[in-house]
């Protein structure tokens, strides 16, 4: 990689490392929030309004507010938040800490159905306190198990304004750490009853290693509809797809280019900003921003709306690259009026006027007053349009800039681009594909489409950025397996479909692996429509991960009539494609499932012990389906994985997960740290009777049951064959010795 490369790289992570990952509060250092360059600059600048600038400074040094959301696609949302309310919520708003009255959680006016949660809580304070030191457990439980969010309020607000619909193709230009797309995916599968929805998003960084980061935090989310790349954002491949017979190119529906920033939105949590900040920081990220801008805008369909955003209050990253952008576009994009799709925000509109200041403090208001010696620095698009009908027809005013002082938040600043025709380059030459934006000040540059070699070819040429050629696709990181799609007849389908009874519809072209050699260890299925991306575009695209893992070898289980068990990651995918092997159980049931380590079919409830019975050993589903009749239990429907043994059965669910399904049952969950042991009610007087004459088996069955892998341990073998995953972020596993004592040192407290 070249010394301009990793430069590029380095320029496109730049304010990008926190900026969604807001911690509740964590402690801040005794520095000095002070830089005079900064408070001179935002005052002559003038865009705080008259007699608020103090206001704004003050509570530009204050720390952020801790905010969380509920993830909202899936059924359980309301769940969680009937839990986090009748709750934790009421035992913290009566609570003191060293003389401090917490304050009591409030929700995010301006994000929809309570979703979104603010408070004024410190992670110190979180641990000082047992009840909130359980309240700290339950966030970072519900976080790993990607049902909580621990995310910057204002970095809530772009994919609200994208107003995404289940059949959408998205891109997300620059998404890592992940928080904004993981909104996308929630929206996308906004009705659960859709387990395919037609839409998919595809999330791209520059940086492979926080790729996986990326990976980790869509993977929560278990979508069979995301897929992670890695692609510099200013040049990144025109993709294609299949339709009809024809190859066709692929054009977005919804594009969020939440673009690299000086970040000086952050101040806030992100305190190195106060030392480091120079109006330079600006001026070097402006060329970069506008070129995966428009490279942004190539890539959406006509009609398609691409949201563009910063964490920066800086004038020349925010209003002058819509100005420029919109400029360049001659009229195929306009500025939409998004003030009334956030009732409840409080935002300040976008500026007409503002004017350039080098770090020496010398100032500039138009390009004609840059001297030559500037030109390299700075360029004609860091300012207004100095035509005022033009500028007025611009309507800049419909940006959206959000002040930290209006509502408690974090600097931001977002607007809406909506494209009405195709881009006047692309509709002058229509048989001419562009790989790539050029850069500031150069000629638009083409290259033939017809012929992948000639794409490759002029990747070399005067500068063009082309699809990366297969010899490259394993530089900079890029290891992966490759994904092999399986065919209809693959033998590997005659088992499963008459052991798990599969749906006549079952998609199984949308399966995959990802090994050409070898025994199939893992199944993946992945939506339709990212199937046709993926086989169309094998040597454009760098892929890191996608789809979601529906199957899982069991080396032993072919004596039990299958050799593959179910994923619980895939199992709201595949479940509605499965007709057997299914047990229907209570609340009751999931309780022992879930609090006891290898319960004895006993255990279970009659209705569901009865099923038990009927069904051999292996693989099952354990569904819950909610009764509305009583809503003193969930009103949500609950799937796990399970494995029927020869005399007892077993929940096949992460631990995380575990303790997410028991709050929801109203079984708080929390470490003992006094090593106490455990609190159950098991009913253990019941079904002692059979437990006796199911104890002689118990023996035999033990050496069988442990053929059956254990949930955390099945992950903990499944790892070698998973991606790779950046190694502070990789989830920790439990080795088998801890997993036999499962429950040691955690309470089960039934409330």
């Amino acid at each position: 990689m070249g010394k301009r490369s990793r430069q590029r790289q380095k320029n496109q992570n730049t304010g990008r490392d926190d900026r969604d990952n807001a911690g509740w509060g964590a402690g801040y250092a005794d520095i000095v929030k002070e830089n005079k360059l900064f408070e001179h600059y935002y005052k002559e600048q003038g865009l705080v309004p008259d007699g608020e600038f103090e206001e704004f400074m003050e509570a530009m040094r204050e720390p952020l507010p801790a905010t969380i959301r509920i993830t909202g696609y899936k059924s359980h949302a309301k769940e969680i938040l009937h839990c986090l309310k009748e709750k934790y919520f009421k035992d913290i708003q009566e609570l003191e800490v060293d003389g401090q009255k917490i304050e009591a959680p409030q929700p995010l006016s301006w994000y929809p159905d309570e979703q979104a949660w603010h408070t004024n809580m410190s992670r110190k304070i979180i641990r000082k306190s047992p009840l909130l030191e359980k309240f700290h457990q339950f966030l970072v439980s519900e976080t790993e198990s990607g049902n909580i969010s621990r995310q910057e309020a204002v970095s809530m607000i772009p994919p609200l304004l994208m107003k995404i619909e289940s059949h959408h193709k998205i891109l997300d230009m620059c998404a890592a750490p992940g928080s904004k797309t993981a909104q996308l995916i929630e929206m996308l599968h906004a009705d659960m009853d859709v387990p395919f929805p037609e839409g998919f998003v595809i999330a791209n960084d520059v940086d492979n290693k926080r790729c996986y980061l990326l990976v980790h935090q869509a993977k929560r989310l278990n979508s069979p509809c995301i897929m992670v790349v890695n692609h510099d954002a200013s040049c990144i491949p025109t993709l294609q797809i299949e339709s009809d017979g024809r190859k066709n190119v692929l054009f977005y529906d919804r594009i969020l280019c939440d673009v690299p920033c000086s970040g000086d939105g952050t101040m806030r949590k992100n305190i190195d900003v106060w030392k480091k900040w120079t109006t330079s920081n600006s001026l070097h990220l402006h060329g970069l921003q506008l070129r995966i801008a428009v490279r942004g805008v190539e890539q959406l369909a006509v009609g398609g709306r691409m949201v563009y955003s910063t964490c920066s209050l800086n004038p020349v990253e925010d209003e002058a690259v819509i100005a420029a952008l919109l400029e360049k576009s001659e009229g195929a994009l306009e500025l939409a009026d998004s003030s009334a799709d956030l009732p409840g925000l409080k935002w300040m509109p976008g500026v007409t006027s503002w004017k350039l200041m080098t770090k020496e403090g010398q100032w500039y208001s138009d390009w004609s007053e840059v001297p030559s010696s500037r030109h390299t620095q700075i360029r004609p698009t860091m300012f207004p349009p100095t035509d005022k009908d033009k500028l007025a027809g611009m309507h800049l005013e419909r940006c959206m800039r959000i002040l930290p002082h209006h509502q408690n938040t974090g600097g931001f600043f977002v607007a809406v681009l909506v494209k009405k025709a195709p881009m006047p380059w692309n509709k002058r030459y229509p048989k001419v594909l562009h790989l790539c934006s050029p850069q500031e000040g150069e000629a638009e540059k083409e290259a033939p489409t017809g012929d992948p070699s000639a794409q490759e070819a002029g990747a070399n040429q005067d500068g063009v950025c082309g699809p990366p050629p297969s010899k490259k696709m394993k530089l900079f990181g890029y290891k992966e397996n490759p994904f092999v799609f399986l065919t209809e007849d693959d033998p590997v389908f005659t088992t499963i479909q008459s052991f798990y009874d599969l749906s006549p519809d079952f998609p199984k072209l949308n399966v995959l692996t990802r090994t050409h050699e070898g025994k199939k260890r893992h199944l993946y299925m992945v939506s339709k429509e990212l199937r046709n991306v993926l086989l169309n575009n094998t040597e454009r695209m760098k892929v890191i991960n996608t789809g979601v893992k529906v199957w899982s070898r069991n080396s032993d289980g072919e004596e039990f009539g299958c050799a593959f068990r179910l994923a619980q990651e895939g199992i709201y995918t595949l479940q509605p494609y499965i007709h057997s092997r299914i047990i229907t159980v209570s609340v009751e049931d999931i309780k022992v499932l879930l609090t006891q380590e290898n319960p004895y079919l006993s255990k279970l409830e009659e209705d569901a012990h009865a099923q038990a019975k009927k069904i051999g050993m292996g693989s099952i589903v354990l569904k819950y389906i909610p009764n509305p009749n009583n809503p003193a239990e969930p009103q949500c429907p609950i799937q796990l994985c399970g494995w029927r043994g020869k005399t007892s059965i077993r929940a096949f669910v992460p631990r995380n997960e575990r303790f997410h399904y028991l709050r929801m049952l109203g079984v708080e969950v929390f470490r003992d740290k006094q090593g106490v042991g455990q609190k159950r009610r098991d009913g253990d007087k019941e079904g002692e009777g059979e437990e006796a004459k199911e104890e002689e088996e118990g023996a035999r069955e033990e050496m069988m049951e442990r053929r059956a892998p254990r949930a955390d341990q099945a992950e903990a073998a499944e790892e070698a064959d998973e991606p790779r995953r950046v190694p502070h972020t990789a989830p920790c596993r439990r080795t088998p010795r801890h997993t036999q004592t499962f429950s040691n040192n955690l309470l089960f407290v039934y409330f």
